[in-house]
């Protein structure tokens, strides 16, 4: 059986997992980044759904500051 650490870990790199869609968005400067977020929370628990968001938040194109 799993330690109470072990499974707090895991739990934890499961939710990083989940939220990397946002996480990527927000590090990025996504311009619809709160849609991102709320997409990835109703829909990242579907692997269709998760892909969907993650795609958007990596490829979406953002503006460079260094012009």
């Amino acid at each position: 059986m799993l330690s109470n650490t072990t499974t707090i870990l895991m739990l934890l790199a499961v939710l990083l997992l989940y939220m990397l869609p946002t996480l990527i968005a927000y590090g990025r400067e996504h311009p619809h980044r709160q849609n991102v977020a709320l997409l990835n929370i109703l829909l990242g628990w579907t692997l269709i759904g998760w892909i969907g968001v993650f795609l958007w938040a990596s490829l979406a194109h953002v503006e460079s500051e260094f012009v």
